[in-house]
């Protein structure tokens, strides 16, 4: 398979584990990992002293954070991209899943017991929205 595998990140050790699942599919198949982070709002803050301002936002939050994990993944023999994507994370996912074209998601399967099966998941969620295959990764393990 070639084509498009696309991984929801938020910094968190479990989406990380998540994140190297994905990595390892890809390059098994010869796809380009996709890494994305979710942002739900446009908070934007402006800093400045004198003439230098800096921009700080949740869009480049999220960012920041794509970029950060799509680095530590990246090999010789894998192609990786990121992108902050809007919405809660799994409408961001679908999104960005569908945008892309990609032929597989993949995501943790944290909040996938107890209350949080109730309530849902972004595992969940995604798994009955997405145009292409979904892959839950087991992230709540102990290595």
């Amino acid at each position: 398979m070639t084509g498009i595998i696309v991984v929801g990140v938020d910094g968190s050790g479990t989406a990380l584990k998540a994140a190297e699942t994905a990595r390892d599919l890809a390059v098994s198949l010869g796809a380009t990992l996709h890494v994305v982070s979710a942002f739900d709002s446009d908070r934007t803050e402006v800093f400045g002293s004198g003439s230098d301002k800096w921009i700080v936002s949740d869009a480049g939050n999220a960012e920041k954070v794509a970029r950060s994990v799509a680095d530590s993944l990246r090999t010789s023999s894998l192609n990786v991209t990121y992108a902050a994507a809007r919405g809660k994370p799994a409408e961001a996912l679908v999104a960005e899943a569908t945008r892309s074209g990609a032929q597989l998601i993949v995501v943790g399967n944290r909040r996938m017991q107890g209350l949080g099966r109730v309530l849902g998941s972004v595992a969940n969620s995604v798994a009955h929205s997405a145009p292409c295959d979904v892959y839950i990764a087991k992230t709540d393990a102990a290595d």
